[in-house]
């Protein structure tokens, strides 16, 4: 049996978890302004970008004294994610 304090860390988990998705349905939203704002889709990936955005996350993931293998892991994937998607609508602008 799961003791209560893990069931309300739990719920505050899934509270949390509910905020994010509201996070990522705002950055899809923007990413759909970017997608409109490319012309060719050999400009959906930007290394550079990458580079520097993965480089911004690690340095502030330790200034707030967050793992930065976890923000590290995330951002990759989330980047992955976001480029799948941003050549899956790319002619659907």
């Amino acid at each position: 049996m799961v003791n209560k304090n893990i069931l309300r860390i739990r719920k505050d988990l899934d509270r949390l978890d509910n905020k994010l998705l509201e996070i990522i349905k705002k950055r899809v939203k923007l990413v759909d302004l970017v997608i409109k704002n490319k012309k060719y889709k050999k400009d959906i990936v930007d290394k550079k970008r990458i580079l520097i955005i993965l480089k911004n996350i690690s340095k502030k993931s330790r200034k707030k004294k967050i793992d930065p293998k976890i923000t590290n892991r995330i951002w990759k994937s989330m980047i992955k994610a976001f480029i799948e998607y941003e050549f899956r609508n790319f002619y659907k602008k």
